[in-house]
């Protein structure tokens, strides 16, 4: 079981240090609004998982999977959701993105955008079909119980690295937004983000 647990939590650590949506996304909240924003975006991101878990667990991800048709409506509705976002931050001003002095969400906004997004992403459920069953220490005990071990491991590994970036950023924010357009940047910056994501939902 520990050795298992080990080799998990050292390939969770690769694929969270590695770039991908998630930490992307992190980032850019971090850089925009600062490390808290970024911490409660990714709180969100993270408790997800526990969604994508339970539907493992009890095998209900790969009846939805077997469906082409379920498959790829969740897909669609996942995007259309990204691209909603990305179209909110069109709108808005520049200088609301990046300034102190005028309200922005509040972190339970981010923490409630970060569920959603990684609910409807499918490719979680994907990834966690394909990614937790090899871990599997036991096979002809109670899967239950491992899987949602091997899926709290993965919630704490990756919310540590998350945390660690949004950390990181939050501080270089500060240093950044006295620079000439940067809240035009970083403005783009998230619209990119999220129109990213929701092709990458929606490539095969």
């Amino acid at each position: 079981m520990l050795e298992a647990l080990l080799s998990f939590s050292f390939a969770t650590l690769a694929l969270a240090i590695s770039p991908g949506p998630d930490n992307v996304y992190v980032l850019t909240q971090s850089l925009v609004n600062g490390t808290k924003s970024g911490i409660a975006t990714t709180a969100g991101l993270i408790s997800g998982c526990i969604v994508h878990t339970t539907l493992l667990a009890f095998g209900i991800s790969a009846i939805i999977t077997a469906s082409p048709k379920i498959f790829y409506g969740i897909k669609v509705l996942g995007a259309c959701y990204l691209l909603y976002l990305a179209f909110s931050v069109y709108k808005s001003s520049a200088q609301i993105t990046v300034s102190g002095s005028v309200p922005k969400k509040s972190y339970w906004q981010l923490f409630k955008t970060g569920v959603i997004m990684n609910l409807v992403n499918p490719k979680v459920m994907i990834f966690f079909l394909a990614f937790f069953p090899g871990f599997l220490w036991n096979t002809e005990g109670n899967t239950v119980v491992q899987f949602y071990i091997l899926g709290i491991t993965f919630m704490v590994v990756s919310f540590l690295v998350f945390s660690t970036i949004a950390v990181g950023a939050g501080k270089i924010s500060s240093l950044i937004m006295n620079w000439k357009n940067m809240g035009k940047v970083l403005k783009w910056l998230q619209i990119v983000v999220f129109v990213g994501i929701a092709i990458f939902i929606l490539l095969p």
